[in-house]
């Protein structure tokens, strides 16, 4: 990575001094704008997004599907790159770093949850684990992570011997297992029922309250907005409004 460097305030779409300056944002987005070319189709995905993430947060995306949740993550992971407009990651500008820094950040400063778990069916619980913890420059030990999601005694287990909710922790614990800055995950419960989503939520949680790892979760379902520390909805690429959570509920809390 390029040592770290002061970065001047830039200016948003509104004409506003936009600092990112900030010591606790992990993530500062000013102006980000993405288009898609689709043939003669042009999708404007994000539409001049300033926000901020901060150390140690949990904070849920909420938003109706095409509203840019996605786009903004997978930007921010490093997956995808901006039209227009800056992303700062602890104050180094990501959006200027080129593919082989931007391989080394996926590969040491973030860790990913999609709704499916993409795991190796023939490798158990802990390979599919160690998969990630051979390659890190300081994880934890695959069983570990597996006793942190709750899956102790399922380390050589098979995907195909487990739940929807199972793997999904098991995937979850393959994205800490290299102890990430970040996790960020798209729609973690999307493909699981209340029961199952919620050991999910409960493994989510506690990876941020026990290591303290900035997280971000993408999510149709507005109940699962209570276990934030943030809420930040979007629509039609834009922020549509950013809400502090006064008391963060438990997982096991939620209903839906």
């Amino acid at each position: 990575m390029p040592e770290r460097q002061s970065h001047s305030p830039t200016i948003n779409l509104n004409g506003q001094v936009a600092t990112v300056e900030n010591p606790d944002s992990v993530f500062a987005a000013r102006a980000v704008t993405k288009v898609y070319h689709m043939g003669e189709v042009t999708v404007h995905a994000l539409r001049g997004v300033d926000v901020d993430f901060y150390q140690g947060e949990l904070a849920v995306l909420l938003g109706a599907s095409g509203s840019g949740k996605s786009t903004l993550l997978n930007i921010l992971g490093g997956l995808d790159t901006p039209t227009a407009g800056s992303v700062h990651f602890m104050g180094e500008e990501l959006t200027e770093w080129d593919d082989a820094q931007l391989t080394r950040y996926r590969r040491d400063h973030v860790g990913f949850v999609f709704q499916f778990y993409n795991l190796i069916p023939s490798l158990t619980a802990k390979e599919n684990v160690a998969l990630v913890t051979e390659i890190a420059s300081d994880p934890m030990k695959p069983e570990e992570a597996l006793e942190l999601v709750g899956l102790g005694e399922r380390i050589n287990h098979f995907p195909s011997q487990m739940s929807g909710g199972e793997q999904q922790r098991v995937a979850i614990a393959r994205a800490v297992a290299k102890q990430p800055d970040v996790l960020l995950c798209d729609e973690p419960t999307g493909a699981l029922d209340v029961h199952t989503g919620i050991l999910v939520l409960q493994a989510i949680q506690r990876i941020n309250d026990e290591l303290g790892t900035t997280t971000a979760v993408i999510t149709h379902n507005g109940v699962i907005s209570d276990m934030a520390d943030r809420v930040i909805s979007m629509s039609d690429g834009v922020i549509a409004n950013v809400q502090k959570n006064e008391r963060r509920v438990k997982a096991d809390q939620l209903t839906w």
